[in-house]
């Protein structure tokens, strides 16, 4: 039996910090190829220095998995996460 397959590019972790209300919130998106030449999203989300809900999507193809990536990165950034500086060279 193989591993899994590496990561296609690198993870992107925006994160959503707001003290007055207590939000110290995470979201990590990464792309990963499968076994069938498909892509699967990975996302993970939860609050910083806990241990996160996982999620995996599965793609038949990387460019439908790219703009699910990209349209949830919209949706994030919108509800005010940020990517943090110069970590993630992908995002």
């Amino acid at each position: 039996m193989t591993g899994p397959t590496p990561p296609l590019g690198e993870p992107c972790r925006p994160e959503r910090i707001r003290p007055p209300d207590n939000a110290w919130r995470f979201y990590s998106l990464a792309l990963w190829g499968d076994l069938f030449g498909g892509c699967i999203l990975l996302r993970e989300w939860g609050r910083i220095g806990q241990a996160g809900t996982v999620r995996l999507t599965h793609f038949p193809d990387r460019p439908s998995a790219e703009r699910a990536w990209q349209k949830t990165m919209k949706a994030k950034i919108r509800r005010g996460y940020r990517v943090v500086a110069g970590e993630m060279p992908w995002c």
